[in-house]
């Protein structure tokens, strides 16, 4: 029988997946030809039955705090466009964020953009550990799995990492309508920051809203940094892609604009 430990009035199940749980990732397009790997490590909503929706209400996972509004029908849609091998990450990033180092303080935030979690609140170290070996674990290992595969195989690979923003953070609007980051190794992520200013229609932040940081990011670091791969992470202003059309739209630009930039 499964062992049960309660933390912060929650029961949390170790292994904490149910049979009724999904899978902590889907991959699409597994045979893809491109160079391309495209990541969304926050792209679902999903909540383990055990941890009874976080103890927050259905709408706050709705909000930009529960997810990446947008960024899985426009990765799904650029990796048709480009053939690319795509992960996404199902479970909400307030259950456990994918993209954050385990050590990180952000890892299973107790508040998120003023919004308290009360399933993280005081989480005992056993249940902490759940979350990371049911969801976080799995996910990366899969990547980890298909780049190894790929280096093996002599193929060129290429990642991109994709990530949506809310249009206001914590009163303040926010001007860009995509941003374009990176920590050491910018070679790709200056290249497509030049493309996209080079629209005419775009307010393209440079390391904004955000900036990937050894203690902030994971998937750059070890997936990318770490084997020495060119990458970039995409940041996309949700309300540009909180519908089908803004997402195919967003497919298409990047998709036009990405091959270009492998000039080396």
């Amino acid at each position: 029988m499964a062992r049960r430990v309660a933390d912060s009035g929650f029961s949390a199940v170790l292994p904490l997946l149910g049979r009724d749980d999904p899978a902590p990732f889907v991959v699409h397009r597994e045979h893809g030809g491109s160079p391309f790997v495209l990541i969304a490590d926050h792209a679902g909503q999903a909540v383990p039955a055990a941890l009874q929706g976080l103890g927050i209400a259905r709408a706050e996972l709705d909000r930009h705090i529960g997810w990446d509004i947008g960024i899985s029908g426009t990765t799904r849609a650029l990796a048709g466009l480009l053939d690319a091998w795509m992960i996404e990450q199902v479970y909400s990033r307030l259950v456990i964020d994918c993209n954050r180092p385990l050590p990180s303080p952000t890892l299973i935030p107790a508040l998120s953009d003023g919004t308290a979690i009360p399933a993280n609140a005081c989480i005992s170290e056993a249940a902490r550990k759940a979350r990371v070996e049911a969801i976080h674990a799995p996910y990366h290992a899969r990547i980890s799995a298909e780049l190894a595969a790929r280096a093996a195989a002599g193929r060129d690979t290429v990642l991109v990492l994709m990530h949506s923003f809310t249009p206001v953070m914590n009163g303040q609007a926010r001007p860009w309508h995509c941003g374009v980051l990176y920590n050491r190794d910018d070679r790709l992520a200056r290249r497509l920051l030049a493309a996209l200013r080079a629209e005419g229609d775009l307010v393209v932040g440079d390391n904004q809203p955000y900036s990937v940081s050894d203690d902030s990011d994971y998937g750059a670091n070890v997936h990318a940094e770490a084997r020495g791969l060119p990458y970039v992470e995409l940041e996309i202003r949700q309300d540009l892609i909180a519908d089908t059309a803004g997402q195919q739209a967003w497919a298409q630009r990047l998709a036009r604009l990405l091959p270009g930039l492998l000039t080396d």
